[in-house]
Parts: structure tokens; sequence; C-alpha cells
């Protein structure tokens, strides 16, 4: 019986996962099958968390905002401010809104000013 040399395609494809896989700790960076499923659970991670960092700025941004508003006397709480700038029509975003409360309380001032005009 003739010897059939296997093609290199499996052989391409297994070393790009092994690439990927480099960095994990014990079987998880050799064996193929245990390489597969670590990969498919980095990628989900990994999409996961990036949506929950978005979530996760946004809630911070607004903790920033209401300390600020609440340590000021500027609005009794975060909410009330946040309404009043949606009923001006003043769009600011809370990110925005986080750094002027961090680095320049006057111009928060003047902002919450223009609301109660």
């Amino acid at each position: 019986m003739t010897r059939i040399k296997r093609g290199y395609i499996t052989r391409r494809r297994r070393t790009k996962i092994r690439l990927f896989a480099s960095s994990f700790r014990g079987a998880h960076s050799r064996l193929t099958r245990t390489i597969t499923q670590q990969k498919i659970r980095a990628l989900v991670s990994s999409y996961r968390d990036r949506v929950r960092k978005k979530g996760d700025f946004r809630h911070l941004w607004i903790a920033r905002i209401n300390a600020a508003v609440r340590d000021s006397k500027i609005y009794y709480n975060y909410s009330g401010l946040m309404n009043n700038l949606y009923k001006k029509q003043l769009l600011l975003n809370r990110k925005i809104l986080a750094q002027i409360a961090i680095l320049n309380r006057n111009c928060l001032y003047m902002i919450s000013n223009e609301i109660r005009k």
C-alpha cells in the first residue's frame, strides 16, 4: 500500500489557532481541541466586556456628575440637572459634563445658571 501524505491546510489552520492561544497556560495552549474551546471562550468574553465597558464608563460619569452637583448645591440631584438640560435643549453628553464637573466647576455653575433662566 502506498503512503498517503496529508495536505497542509489542516496543519496551517491548527498553527493559526495555536498562535492565538500561545499565551494560554497548560493544555489550553497545547491541545488542539482545548485550544479551540478556549479561543471561543476568549472571544466571547472580549465581546461581552467591550459592551460592558461602555456601561461602566456611563455609570462612572453619572456618579461624578451627581457628586459634583450635590457637593456644589447646584441642584439637589443628577436627574433634576439632566431633566432641565434636556428641557432647555443644551445638548451636552455625560462624558463632557463629567469632565467639566471635575476640571472646571465654574463652568458647571454657568451651565446651571443658563438652565435656571
